[in-house]
């Protein structure tokens, strides 16, 4: 048998209270985690792949491939504060690590794969590795 609990809207309202409201002299949202969002398109003859990575250098991109899995990582890093006599009161900007791995249908040639940063987006080219494509069996 289920448990019916009545809904107390003050319940939300008091756990909410004193999460931080004690801790900060202002209840600010959390920092935002970093996200690395990637688009991948598929021709005859390669993947391209296209990530968002804004506010990195390209001297700070890692792209790693290994047959059909292509990982790529970025290091986010606040290049300057300034202060004027003052203190930091509120802070939107970020940095850390991100990363993200994935796998393709088919094995990339690494010795071709190309990559260009430009604008914040970081494009790769990945040829099909020749003799890729896998065979079908036939059923007896």
């Amino acid at each position: 048998m289920a448990n019916v609990t009545r809904y107390n809207p003050f319940d939300d309202f008091l756990n909410d209270f004193g999460k931080g409201f004690f801790v900060r002299p202002f209840n600010l949202p959390a920092e935002a985690e970093l996200k690395m969002r990637i688009d991948v398109s598929e021709d005859d003859k390669a993947y391209t792949v296209k990530a968002d990575i804004p506010g990195v250098r390209k001297e700070d991109i890692q792209v790693d491939i290994d047959g059909d899995t292509v990982s790529l990582r970025a290091e986010v890093k606040q290049e300057k504060e300034e202060k004027d006599g003052g203190k930091v009161v509120y802070r939107e900007r970020s940095y850390g690590l991100v990363s993200r791995s994935f796998s393709l249908p088919a094995e990339v040639d690494d010795k071709t794969s190309q990559a260009e940063y430009k604008d914040g987006v970081l494009k790769l080219v990945l040829p099909k590795k020749a003799n890729g494509g896998g065979r079908r069996l036939n059923v007896a």
